[in-house]
């Protein structure tokens, strides 16, 4: 047991001794952290657009282009858009639709074939 001993300490001391030595100088620079990026979120646009393809202004309607695969709920409103600016409003009845096109009245403000029509 007594041959243990000096043999467990010469092992000991070796072993801190190479600790010590892989600890990095004080004067070394650090390596910086890379910055914290924030993430980005995209979420999908669902909203609904359309174009007007036709206007009837003795009746005040509109017949409206969707895109296949979206059409409108009955009885919701949409705005009209003329480069940009708001110049109405329509509202859908879906009772007249054929594949996709529908008919909306226009409620306020006037129309113009070519105006974008979206529900926000």
């Amino acid at each position: 047991m007594k041959s243990l001993m000096p043999l467990t300490l010469v092992i000991a001391g070796m072993l801190a001794a190479g600790c010590l030595h892989h600890r990095p100088a004080p004067s070394a620079k650090r390596a910086t952290p890379a910055p914290v990026v924030p993430q980005s979120i995209v979420t999908p646009d669902n909203s609904l657009t359309a174009r007007v393809v036709s206007y009837n202004a003795a009746g005040r309607f509109v017949v409206l282009g969707f895109p296949v695969g979206q059409m409108p709920k009955s009885d919701q409103s949409f705005f009209l858009y003329r480069n940009g600016m708001k110049v109405g409003e329509v509202k859908i009845d879906s009772s007249k639709q054929y594949d996709n096109f529908i008919v909306a009245d226009l409620v306020t403000g006037e129309a113009q074939v070519g105006d974008e029509v979206r529900d926000q």
